[in-house]
């Protein structure tokens, strides 16, 4: 399938790129293809970014099928493009079309097709330290029916926004609330998905935190309210007496792509790391005995963002004196220092652009 090219002559003046609001700017361009049972994946386009017309009886809008990705292109001072770990998110991608009932999309093609795009989008990618491009790819059911089931015609997008940090405070520490009522996802939902069921669960709690003073949610489980799930839209760490604790996934916790960049450079440096259930419980119990070293979380957008403050039914722990912890700093470091070519990319997840 061929790319068709259809560029604006007269473009878009672009933001300051020293005063970057996240994900508020768009670039110029953006990536079309749209797919029908009938014919497969077709009209593949590069063309302006643009509203899209779409039928009020869509799918989308009634049954929620929908997914979407977030990743990151950085460019160095030589003008250099880079991409991180891309297969990664588009193999998560179509995980996610699957357990909504969408169909698959060609990886290498949908990455060649983004390259393309990253080229005639240069000018749009800051390369100052802790800015990049983010690259927002999403499928949407486009067939108009009501009724619920599996549509017969989707369209996918990449567009590209250029960012600073995620949190406005950049990587300081975070209070977080944790939730005792609310749930992000249950077994055998759709939690390890990337969809917008999931985010617009989230957006309640979230609300209510924030009026009582929190910057943040750190979600349980559904059925017992007593394991540790996600921070927000980000996967949990905690280092308890010298080790790094994850909650394992199953099937509830979307399988970052930071977070698995994460164990890895953190078993490379032979510091201890484990996947496992941890409840609230085991975590106060290991703030109360001085073990609870630090916390933070890990995502795409913000890379780290430590903790500093968890609060659960009227207890507070102050972690690290709400301070950054060194494994956190070392992790964040490690992490971004690969993103922007001042580390060596050991673990090869850098591909270039061109």
């Amino acid at each position: 399938m061929k790319i068709r090219e259809n560029l604006l002559k007269n473009k878009k003046e672009k933001p300051d790129f020293s005063n970057l609001v996240f994900g508020k700017n768009f670039s110029d361009h953006m990536f079309v293809m749209k797919y029908e049972d009938e014919k497969g994946w077709y009209d593949a386009s590069i063309e302006p970014y643009a509203p899209i017309t779409i039928k009020p009886g869509a799918i989308v809008f009634h049954y929620g099928q929908e997914t979407f990705e977030g990743l990151k292109a950085y460019k160095d001072e030589n003008g250099e493009i880079s991409l991180f770990r891309p297969m990664d998110n588009f193999k998560r991608m179509n995980k996610s079309n699957e357990r909504l009932c969408m169909p698959q999309f060609d990886a290498d093609f949908v990455l060649k097709a983004l390259k393309r795009l990253l080229i005639i989008e240069k000018d749009w990618i800051p390369t100052d330290f802790g800015t990049s491009l983010y690259i927002r790819p999403f499928m949407i059911a486009t067939e108009e029916a009501l009724g619920v089931k599996t549509s017969s015609e989707y369209t996918f997008f990449i567009i590209l926004s250029p960012v600073a940090s995620y949190y406005k405070n950049g990587i300081a520490p975070t209070s977080i609330y944790v939730e005792d009522f609310y749930v992000r996802a249950s077994e055998g939902g759709t939690g390890e998905a990337k969809c917008g069921g999931n985010y617009a669960a989230s957006i309640k709690p979230y609300i209510e935190a924030k009026k009582k003073g929190f910057d943040q949610v750190l979600f349980l489980d559904g059925s017992e309210h007593r394991y540790i799930e996600e921070v927000g839209t980000s996967n949990a760490f905690f280092v308890i007496d010298g080790t790094v604790v994850t909650p394992s996934l199953k099937g509830t916790i979307l399988p970052g792509i930071t977070r698995d960049s994460m164990i890895k450079v953190l078993k490379d440096k032979n510091i201890p790391v484990e996947e496992r259930k941890i409840t609230v419980d085991e975590l106060f119990k290991a703030y109360d005995d001085g073990k609870l070293d630090e916390a933070f979380a890990s995502g795409t957008a913000a890379v780290i963002s430590p903790i500093g403050k968890l609060s659960y039914k009227g207890k507070d722990a102050i972690i690290n004196n709400g301070k950054i912890g060194e494994i956190s700093k070392l992790l964040y470091d490690s992490l971004t220092g690969i993103q922007y070519k001042k580390n060596e990319d050991k673990f090869n997840w850098l591909m270039k652009v061109e």
